[in-house]
């Protein structure tokens, strides 16, 4: 996102928490592309996992985001880790629909598509999202900051420097901070499935 366009997203919000209803209208045209990149590379690590498009999940999430409550957007980075917050529990709620659907449960491997970038099929990869989940609420409860890495990172798209000016960290803090609480989720998740 251009500065230009990252400055008028700023103004577009504020005008927002201000109660200017048509800045809401305004806001979606300036993100959409970026809310998109987001949700194309969250999908694009299930590897065909997914039967909802990209487009379909952004428009869903921005819904999901502006709603019929009045909302606060403190920053860009609180509105895009709102956002990616969002399309995760999207994706959370269509792989507990998969689960659901699914009979008999078949066995899983000790991969995590979304987190190794190695691909599986669409039981897999809805069991491994709810795997995660689970994991990422453990791992807040734990370290709240490993958490909000792991949003930005993985479920926003953001980079280790684009995270580290959202979050007021260094890019190296971020870089620990991610490295750690990836193979935490890793190894939480393993544990999960053998238990």
């Amino acid at each position: 996102m251009s500065e230009v366009q990252a400055n008028k997203v700023t103004l577009l919000l504020d005008a927002a928490a201000s109660g200017d209803r048509l800045a809401t209208e305004r806001l979606f045209p300036v993100v959409y592309g970026e809310l998109r990149r987001m949700a194309a590379a969250l999908m694009g690590r299930e590897q065909g996992a997914q039967t909802l498009q990209p487009t379909a999940l952004v428009n869903e999430a921005f819904l999901r985001l502006i709603g019929p409550r009045d909302v606060g957007w403190e920053s860009r980075a609180h509105f895009f880790g709102a956002a990616a917050q969002a399309m995760r529990r999207i994706l959370i709620d269509r792989a507990r629909h998969v689960k659901a659907a699914r009979v008999p449960a078949r066995p899983m491997d000790s991969t995590l598509p979304m987190l190794d970038s190695r691909g599986g099929d669409r039981d897999r990869a809805a069991d491994d999202l709810l795997g995660l989940d689970g994991a990422l609420e453990d791992l807040r409860g734990r370290d709240e900051r490993q958490h909000q890495v792991v949003m930005l990172r993985f479920f926003a798209g953001l980079t280790s420097e684009q995270t580290a000016l959202a979050m007021g960290l260094s890019a190296s803090t971020v870089k620990n901070e991610w490295t750690y609480a990836r193979a935490w989720l890793l190894r939480e998740i393993e544990r999960r499935r053998a238990s």
